[in-house]
């Protein structure tokens, strides 16, 4: 526990919770996903009802696909997987996720951990 007279810098909710501070970077994480899945369907949707949409005579060709579908599934899941790890290499850290004491919650913050 901290000293007497040593600031806590681990804040409690509304219930006298504290929360775990990995939660935050974990919540990030996850938006990162969310962000990658919801491109990747923006991609998919606009690529293959945009490009796919007019007759079949008018259609362009890529490697012998035609560009509505070279772009929407094979550049598209070449992208994803290109973005996927970029994300998790240079964006998601390692970190335990074992029970932590109260004094290592507040360690973890103070080398800047807790940080968003």
């Amino acid at each position: 526990m901290a000293e007497m007279g040593e600031r806590h810098i681990l804040e409690k909710n509304e219930y006298g919770f504290v929360e775990d501070p990995r939660y935050r970077e974990c919540e990030k994480e996850v938006w990162y996903g969310v962000l990658l899945g919801i491109v990747n369907l923006v991609i998919w949707a606009a690529a293959g009802y945009g490009l796919g949409s007019g007759p079949v005579e008018n259609y362009s060709y890529i490697m012998g696909f035609p560009a509505w579908f070279f772009v929407s599934c094979i550049a598209n899941s070449l992208l994803a997987i290109v973005a996927t790890i970029y994300i998790v290499k240079r964006k998601m850290r390692v970190m335990p996720l074992d029970p932590m004491t109260e004094e290592e919650a507040e360690e973890y913050v103070r080398n800047g951990g807790g940080k968003s």
